[in-house]
């Protein structure tokens, strides 16, 4: 079966910064794909292109085989949005806004279980200048869901909302996706990208890095053991660097943190109890995709694009 998405060489410049630089990815059917990448490495100019909102200044775009600039009407009747940041006029109500989306569509979604689903059922009559930050984020993914679309792109689908309010609506993304609606979704939360992502492209400063699953991200970074423990008594970090299977040591006030490869641990341990240094407090953590991000990019998924 062909890919619902896929971009070939994208490219988009604005005046002397390159955005996009070449980037190709494709996204199956049924899947929830993520655009994982700092702030600023072109995630959100990548996924505009794909919507139609912007022109690419070259290369080759098919959503649903369709093209996104020559094919816009067709597009919009089978593709839901959610923009990064978007307005309602401000005197609209919620459940105005949401019949009135709903009739551009032959076959919406029940617009009522999307205002429950999304914790906004006690809102339906109140006006869009009264929502909180967090209940317009609600709202706008409620707009791109309520056409019934085959494909959803969401940027930045939780941000703003509380932490119950983000696991309600992931609950609900993966709801959307087990009735058949493929989902492109652009965040940099890695406990999002993890938990709701089947694949993931990382983007950094313009180009896919790498895809893989979210596993997959973090065994390629090479990324083995971390340990952190309080020792008995001091510990010269060179007794610790000098070990082979130890990448790196820091400190956390008290505690010693060592990077190391998978046998770090026994390595580490075996060196304490030669020098009489018990390793209090001990524990030992697995790579996270946070750890490879950072590890593929050389900065954290928060920071900015140094471009």
């Amino acid at each position: 079966m062909p890919p619902v998405i896929e971009v070939r060489n994208l490219h988009k410049r604005y005046d002397d910064k390159i955005a996009v630089d070449d980037v190709s990815l494709t996204v199956r059917e049924g899947e929830i794909f993520g655009i994982l990448g700092p702030n600023g490495a072109g995630k959100t100019t990548t996924v505009e292109c794909v919507e139609g909102l912007r022109v690419p200044d070259r290369g080759e775009i098919r959503v649903l085989g369709l093209d996104p600039l020559h094919d816009r009407a067709e597009l919009t009747r089978r593709l839901g949005v959610q923009l990064q940041a978007g307005h309602l006029p401000e005197r609209l109500q919620v459940a105005e806004a949401l019949q009135l989306y709903s009739s551009f569509y032959p076959r919406p979604a029940d617009w009522r279980a999307l205002l429950d689903g999304l914790g906004l059922a006690d809102k339906a009559k109140t006006r869009y200048a009264k929502l909180s930050g967090g209940q317009k984020q609600r709202l706008s993914i409620a707009l791109a869901l309520i056409g019934g679309p085959r494909v959803a792109i969401l940027d930045e689908l939780t941000t703003g909302l509380d932490p119950q309010a983000r696991r309600d609506t992931w609950d609900l993304i993966e709801g959307v996706r087990s009735r058949g609606t493929t989902i492109v979704l652009v965040t940099h939360f890695m406990e999002e990208a993890e938990r709701l992502c089947d694949r993931l492209a990382l983007i950094d400063a313009g180009r896919v890095v790498m895809v893989d699953t979210p596993a997959g991200l973090t065994e390629r970074a090479r990324i083995g053991q971390r340990i952190r423990f309080r020792p008995s008594r001091p510990v010269d970090d060179r007794l610790l660097t000098s070990l082979p299977d130890v990448s790196g040591v820091t400190r956390q006030g008290e505690l010693v943190v060592v990077n190391g490869n998978d046998n770090a641990l026994n390595a580490v341990t075996t060196v304490l109890a030669r020098n009489q240094i018990v390793a209090e407090q001990l524990r030992v953590e697995q790579a996270s995709l946070e750890d490879a991000f950072v590890r593929l990019t050389g900065r954290r998924p928060d920071g900015p694009d140094p471009r």
